[in-house]
């Protein structure tokens, strides 16, 4: 049988276009060792795991007249260097820098005729370090048989790559014919009839469909709807994105979020999100945006969860999809940051408390970064739904508080970049590594184009908030 794609992740395909591409990013910046880290090392890491990620060497192939979704094939013509590039800073290479390449980066959709996914090294950073920038398609992490690229790259405990002790053996099966293509699919609809209305409404470009069926297709993430059934407040995140981006980064120390959850309780997620609220505040006001004390903002909130019998000690084979969407309205009209942490304490306990959340001690246990693959799986949650619904969406996804090394060179930063809907010009992504807690902001240039001023705040509220007497 033919390796056909989901209807899931046939729709992120049907409904990406030049201003919304649907690929998930990372920002991961490595301390140089003192042997040096180069891009032939990266090189031969990624070559070292792609057995691991077979998905990472296959491309979507069409089905002619669309009668059926499109099918995973080997790349015959699989280009590791295509995938891997190499970029550099103007020496030396300042955040703000990289973060600009970063948004014209994301900006870029890839080419849906290769693999979809690309990693780009990029040197000469100030204070001797290097970066990687990743991008996948949210068709391609499904967290069942796919992870991202850098939950695998990454290790415990410093491994140099020896290329000659692990040689490549991959070879890739043939391309399916035309008529091979149409013969799998005529024999799919006789037996699920009922698909054959919906290709053929898609072919036609009936985006609708497309939406719909993206939205029918994942289980659970209608509780959301079920929470919150009202249009998203109005205001200006809810814009029609344009075709760039803008990205700006924030690094906080976790043990500040550890100590107001000692003052008040509470969780280090409810903390996060506080502190952003706070942000988001500070932000609508310097914009001169009119805010009464019930005013609020509408993030979608993914979250991680399991089945009831699922053992608390899970691998990344058994997430399953299991990324179940939340509506939180954020209270970004209370001036007083201690109501705004009760607010979210209490709005979000219902899920913290079901019996299907997975908590933060058994996301630790996850191999590799997990985080990684958790972005990618919120971000495919995020996208099945209506803009209408929500102003912004907001990822946070715990990661292991050691050292992690991509061969030699240890992992210093570890950034989200969350992409945006059609009509969502900002998505936040959160990771906690080694002590601190990490913000990625994604905006559209042209609706938020003062995202740093934005990310400024965020430290400016955490300190409103650590400060506050309990």
């Amino acid at each position: 049988m033919p390796d056909r794609l989901s209807a899931l992740d046939a729709s992120f395909l049907y409904l990406e276009d030049a201003v919304t591409p649907m690929h998930v990013g990372g920002v991961a910046v490595f301390e140089r060792p003192r042997d040096g880290f180069d891009y032939e090392q990266l090189l031969c890491l990624v070559r070292q795991r792609l057995g691991y990620l077979p998905r990472y060497r296959q491309r979507v192939l069409p089905v002619p007249g669309r009668i059926a979704r499109p099918v995973w094939v080997d790349d015959v013509d699989f280009d590791l260097n295509y995938h891997v590039r190499r970029s550099a800073l103007p020496s030396p290479g300042s955040d703000e820098q990289l973060f600009d390449l970063v948004a014209q980066l994301m900006a870029r959709p890839m080419d849906h005729g290769r693999p979809l996914w690309e990693a780009y090294f990029v040197e000469a950073l100030a204070g001797d370090r290097v970066a990687l920038v990743t991008k996948t398609h949210q068709a391609v992490v499904d967290g069942i048989g796919t992870v991202e690229l850098g939950q695998l790259i990454l290790d415990t405990a410093p491994q140099p790559c020896e290329p000659y002790d692990h040689a490549d053996t991959w070879a890739p099966r043939r391309m399916p014919s035309n008529a091979q293509l149409v013969l799998d699919a005529v024999s799919d609809t006789v037996q699920r009839p009922g698909e054959l209305v919906e290709n053929i409404r898609t072919a036609a470009g009936d985006a609708a469909a497309a939406a719909d069926k993206l939205s029918g297709t994942v289980g659970g993430l209608v509780s959301a709807l079920r929470t919150i059934t009202r249009p998203a407040p109005s205001g200006p995140l809810n814009r029609p994105v344009s075709g760039g981006r803008v990205f700006a980064a924030v690094r906080t120390r976790l043990e500040n979020y550890r100590w107001i959850r000692a003052q008040l309780g509470g969780t280090v997620n409810d903390i996060v999100l506080t502190v952003l609220t706070g942000a988001l505040r500070e932000w609508l006001l310097s914009r001169g945006e009119s805010l009464h004390a019930s005013a609020t903002l509408r993030a979608l909130v993914p979250m991680a969860v399991l089945e009831p019998d699922t053992v608390e000690f899970f691998t990344a084979g058994l997430v399953n999809n299991q990324v179940e969407a939340h509506l939180l309205d954020l209270p970004v009209g209370e001036p007083n940051p201690v109501l705004r942490l009760r607010h979210i304490s209490h709005a979000m306990r219902v899920y913290t408390d079901s019996s299907r959340s997975v908590a933060a001690r058994a996301m630790l246990k996850v191999g590799g970064f997990a985080p990684a693959t958790m972005h990618s799986l919120a971000a495919r949650a995020a996208g099945s739904f209506s803009g209408r619904i929500f102003n912004l969406v907001i990822t946070n996804s715990p990661g292991p508080q050691q050292p992690l090394y991509a061969g030699m060179a240890r992992l210093a930063e570890m950034y989200p970049v969350i992409p945006l809907a059609r009509n969502q010009a900002l998505a936040i992504g959160v990771t906690s590594y080694h002590g601190n807690v990490y913000f990625g902001l994604n905006g559209d240039r042209k609706a938020v184009s003062d995202v740093g001023n934005l990310a400024a705040m965020v430290e400016d509220s955490l300190d409103e908030l650590k400060g506050t007497h309990w």
